[in-house]
């Protein structure tokens, strides 16, 4: 690695760090719990990820994705059982990736992806607006006047800088300038406006290691076990998404079990060290990626500044403007969002548009693991009926009188009923003839199929062979006993 790639990776691992505090700040008060556990957490899952992960370049930390998941614990059995849950979701974690379960991802159709993408930049962008409220003794209340107009002034300062500073200079990530820049501005200038020290105290020690305080027993494990499970779900759900973009935009293939495995030791790594669970973060990961952050050194340098923030830094960072983080994540979010999806929602088939459109907003009002799955469900469902109306049949009849099918297409539990429509028994003559050198058989389905219509010449008194079956369809229907089989 060069002087220059190592300068750009450790500016982007600074630049993404600056951006991780409010965020696991924000996702450890979500989750109620100290704003401690989700700096510890974004330091230990960041580090190892970085270290150990396969993909170079994508940052992870304390995710608002598992925050959500985890209230309802944190509430009716306290934090022990929390940190005992994201031992036990790291662990699936790993047997994901230990078992080679990572290149599942590739299911995922590229429409699924465009709707992920689009709905959390809007969640990104929606996740700031509440740092447009400030906390009143009749509860939390929108800013106004004075302190609207600069939180407002000093946003669309920072979004200014981060997209003009490129135009004069690339040698230092402009989101870097921008929250350095506008911070000193506040300082000289003595602007009243929140800071990041009005979030959270962010002082702290070492995380100490401490076995998870709960009953080893299976009543533990009856409680812990489906949020672990869900946990798990949504951590390598988001990682492996974001995972994709990742190798979509530096052009390189990064190694997804790889990944799986080191986010689940890293989670386990965390529980231990009293630090909540996380995964990839895509906010964190495009502003390290457009900060020139490519290599390993980018993520350990964010994880390490995590550390260093809460041991040596605090009263420094503690003065960072929150309007300055704001105006970065907004530019995120707006760098995020695949805006080209607008444009071709006119030109894909509708049904491609429909999940766009359903992934995106069951991302933003639900969570990311349902927004997926019922993307893939919809892509699948739509790409088995496109292929069900598919199949048909070409018939003639040669000089001996005997009538030969030519069936083509995939033959599959959506497509049997209308490959029955083909043919006509009690109109065909005494010697029948299905060619299956172009029908390609895809499940159980399709073998039954075949059986019954070879069932239903039966019936009718005649004679029906089958001819050019692949190798696996005929050693599956020669151990039924079928004679027809050639």
């Amino acid at each position: 690695m060069s002087i220059s790639d190592i300068r750009n990776n450790v500016l982007a691992g600074l630049t993404s760090s600056f951006a991780l505090v409010p965020e696991c700040i924000a996702f450890a008060l979500v989750a109620q719990l100290n704003p401690l556990m989700g700096l510890y957490g974004a330091f230990i899952i960041c580090f190892l990820t970085a270290l150990f992960g396969g993909r170079p370049g994508m940052i992870s930390g304390a995710a608002g994705s598992m925050a959500v998941v985890i209230v309802a614990l944190v509430v009716q059995h306290g934090v022990q059982y929390l940190l005992a849950t994201v031992l036990l979701s790291g662990a699936l974690m790993m047997l994901f990736g230990v078992l080679r379960l990572g290149k599942l991802i590739r299911m995922v159709p590229h429409p699924v992806m465009l709707g992920f993408v689009n709905g959390l930049a809007i969640v990104i962008a929606l996740s700031q607006l509440e740092h447009f409220k400030q906390t009143t003794p009749a509860g939390k209340q929108w800013l106004s006047g004075m302190p609207l107009l600069v939180m407002c002034a000093l946003v669309a300062l920072t979004m200014l800088i981060v997209y003009l500073l490129p135009r004069l200079t690339r040698a230092v990530p402009p989101a870097l300038i921008a929250i350095v820049g506008v911070g000193l501005f506040c300082q000289l200038l003595q602007l009243p406006t929140r800071t990041l020290g009005d979030m959270a105290d962010i002082a702290g020690g070492l995380p100490s290691l401490h076995w998870p305080d709960v009953p080893l027993n299976l009543e533990t494990l009856r409680i812990i076990l489906p949020y672990a499970v869900l946990m798990a779900l949504v951590g390598l759900l988001e990682t492996l998404l974001t995972f994709n973009l990742t190798d979509e935009m530096t052009e390189t293939q990064g190694q997804p079990n790889r990944e799986c495995v080191a986010l689940g030791a890293a989670n386990m790594v965390s529980g231990v060290f009293g630090g909540m669970g996380g995964c990839a973060m895509i906010g964190q990961t495009m502003i390290n990626l457009s900060s020139g952050g490519r290599g390993r050194l980018s993520g350990i340098t964010s994880g390490v500044m995590i550390l260093l923030f809460i041991l040596f830094l605090s009263p420094l960072i503690e003065r960072i403007p929150l309007a300055a983080l704001v105006g970065v994540m907004f530019v995120v979010a707006q760098q995020t969002f695949a805006w080209g999806s607008l444009r071709v929602l006119g030109k894909v088939p509708r049904n491609d548009a429909l999940v766009i459109i359903a992934v995106t907003a069951i991302t933003v009002f639900t969570d990311l693991a349902t927004a997926v799955l019922c993307g893939v469900v919809i892509a699948a469902l739509n790409f088995a009926w496109q292929h069900a109306r598919e199949i048909g049949a070409q018939s003639h009849i040669d000089s001996a009188g005997r009538k030969t099918y030519s069936p083509h297409g995939t033959l599959f539990f959506a497509s049997t009923t209308r490959f029955q429509t083909l043919f006509d028994p009690a109109s065909d003559p005494q010697h029948v003839v299905l060619d299956c050198v172009h029908l390609r058989f895809a499940d159980h389905s399709a073998i039954a199929a075949l059986e019954a219509l070879c069932l239903r010449y039966q019936k009718a008194g005649k004679e029906l062979q089958v001819e050019n079956l692949s190798e696996r369809c005929r050693s599956t229907l020669q151990r039924t006993g079928a004679d027809y089989v050639r």
